[in-house]
């Protein structure tokens, strides 16, 4: 994966949010940092 430039990405690489909208990046956003979450309180 290439390095993301636009300052979106959670990961630091590109998972394409730079398209979206400013509404969409928020959804996604909230999606991820959600799953995250899960994530850390399954271990």
């Amino acid at each position: 994966m290439a390095e993301c430039g636009c300052g979106r990405s959670p990961t630091g690489n590109c998972v394409g949010w730079h398209n979206l909208s400013e509404e969409q990046f928020l959804e996604k956003k909230a999606e991820y940092e959600a799953k995250q979450a899960a994530k850390k309180s399954d271990k």
